[in-house]
């Protein structure tokens, strides 16, 4: 297993972890909801949804370098934001090793 996957399986646990908890203090919607509370949370917001948006498209063209189908991981991406983008690097990881 290659440096590169094991540190992007680290940051998937740990984000996962964290995530794990935001979601059992504020649930689904209740993790968007903060958002809306003041600019600031708006800009975050908005940041997140630029990055996950060029993210996908980024994903689209690489996947046709790659091998890699990009269709679940821009679904997941839009679901679950940056753990769509962080397993479809692994999945490309995965798909150059083999």
């Amino acid at each position: 297993m290659s440096a590169r996957l094991l540190v992007l399986l680290a940051v998937i646990l740990a984000f996962g972890a964290l995530s794990f908890m935001a979601l059992m203090e504020a649930g689904y919607f209740g993790i968007f909801a903060q958002h809306f509370e003041n600019y600031a949370g708006m800009q975050v917001l908005t940041d997140l949804a630029i990055v996950c948006v060029l993210a996908i498209v980024w994903m689209v063209r690489d996947a046709k370098v790659s091998g890699v189908t990009p269709w679940p991981f821009v679904v997941l991406t839009l679901a679950a934001g940056a753990f769509g983008i962080l397993f479809y690097l692994v999945a490309r990881e995965v798909k150059a090793r083999a």
